[in-house]
């Protein structure tokens, strides 16, 4: 039974390692603390796209093991070295704000054209990654969702009403923000 359910979560462990290991032979100057934080949100964004693409949705549960995660971590980091986490915790909420503010707003606007999910999802997002790299994650994420969108309707493999999940295309541009830049937090 227990190797049965191993083989069933290989596919879903295996990308997130392959991205960390990448992640790593790139922090040679990188804190620890900035690494870690690298570390959880490819997880998270990984069970995050995994759930958007089989369920069309992002739990609750996940967002908050995602809030709960970052807070777990700032807080040692707060003893440690108040100056510096001070800097990241400003740093870190300005990445909450922008990252899930915009998103709210056209959730409201687009009358839920945009899932509950993504927005909880790029907010909590947002705190990994710092106000920069929540915008620059937003810009690349959405791009690659409408020009996949545009492609899709071009092959006519998606219709004008049908919907594709966010979530795996906001992971691509939080790990293509990671991998570029660094996360700035």
């Amino acid at each position: 039974m227990f190797k049965e359910k191993c083989k069933k979560l290989l596919p879903y462990v295996g990308i997130p390692i392959i991205v960390a290991g990448l992640m790593l032979t790139r922090s040679e100057s990188t804190d620890a603390f900035i690494l870690l934080l690298s570390l959880l949100i490819v997880v998270f964004g990984y069970a995050a796209s995994v759930s958007d693409i089989k369920a069309k949705r992002i739990p609750n549960v996940l967002i908050l093991a995602m809030l709960g995660a970052w807070v777990l971590t700032m807080v040692p980091k707060l003893f440690i070295d108040t100056d510096a986490a001070i800097s990241l915790l400003l740093d870190s909420l300005l990445g909450f704000l922008a990252g899930g503010l915009p998103f709210l707003i056209v959730y409201m606007v687009s009358r839920k054209g945009l899932g509950g999910g993504d927005v909880k999802f790029m907010a909590a997002a947002g705190l990994y990654v710092g106000f920069a790299g929540a915008l620059a994650s937003m810009l690349y994420g959405t791009v690659l969702a409408g020009l996949t969108g545009l492609v899709l309707l071009l092959l006519k493999k998606l219709g004008r009403k049908d919907s594709i999940p966010l979530a795996p295309f906001l992971y691509a541009g939080i790990l293509i923000t990671l991998y570029t830049n660094g996360i700035t937090t």
